[in-house]
């Protein structure tokens, strides 16, 4: 039902992929592979949601990128539907992943907060593309890491934690973990508001 309101199968599943990765850039060929759709009809519909001013784009390293524009009047209610509980203040936007992404967290151990940055957003100031907070298993951290790789086709550089050190180091401004917080990032796990607190 939800096609035929929207018109088209592959537009459904953009904007899925859009609104389920907010602060996430992606390039045709990765959009193609990830929603398994034709590429002609992958670039006729983000032309549309393009003119439309649903999505933006940019262009790095002679690739051309798009990403949800969070700016589009109308973000928040696209979001309640394909984001599966996008939350924004416009700047700043999180999305409840779904439920096979959550239990493969949840596999890691106590995750208290998981972020991606770095590749995944392309802002490398991180220095890093993931940061785990918690009490971490190192062998499951390893499968979940090259489960990653493999999906995404390329290495995936990641630092892990534990809440207490992620407490000091946000207490001495850590250079490194201030470069983390102030990136562009997409949240997948936030348990204790740790991004809320990182701000006072």
């Amino acid at each position: 039902m939800i096609e035929q309101l929207f018109g088209s199968k592959t537009r459904v599943k953009l904007l899925q992929l859009f609104y389920s990765n907010p602060n996430r850039s992606f390039y045709v060929r990765e959009i193609t592979r990830k929603i398994d759709e034709q590429i002609n009809s992958v670039r006729r519909e983000l032309a549309n949601l393009l003119s439309i001013g649903i999505i933006s784009s940019d262009t790095n390293n002679n690739r051309l990128y798009y990403e949800v524009n969070q700016k589009y009047d109308y973000y928040e209610q696209l979001g309640d539907i394909f984001g599966k509980g996008v939350k924004s203040s416009r700047k700043k936007a999180t999305a409840t992943k779904p439920e096979d992404e959550d239990s493969e967290l949840k596999a890691l151990g106590n995750v208290e907060l998981a972020v991606l940055t770095g590749q995944f957003t392309r802002d490398e100031t991180s220095g890093i593309d993931f940061l785990l907070v918690g009490d971490i298993n190192p062998t499951q951290l390893a499968h979940y890491v090259a489960d990653l790789e493999s999906k995404e086709g390329k290495e995936i550089r990641y630092a892990v934690m534990k809440s207490d050190e992620f407490a000091y180091r946000r207490q001495v401004n850590d250079r490194f973990l201030s470069m983390v917080l102030s990136s562009k990032k997409q949240v997948l796990a936030d348990k204790q508001g740790l991004l809320e607190s990182a701000k006072k």
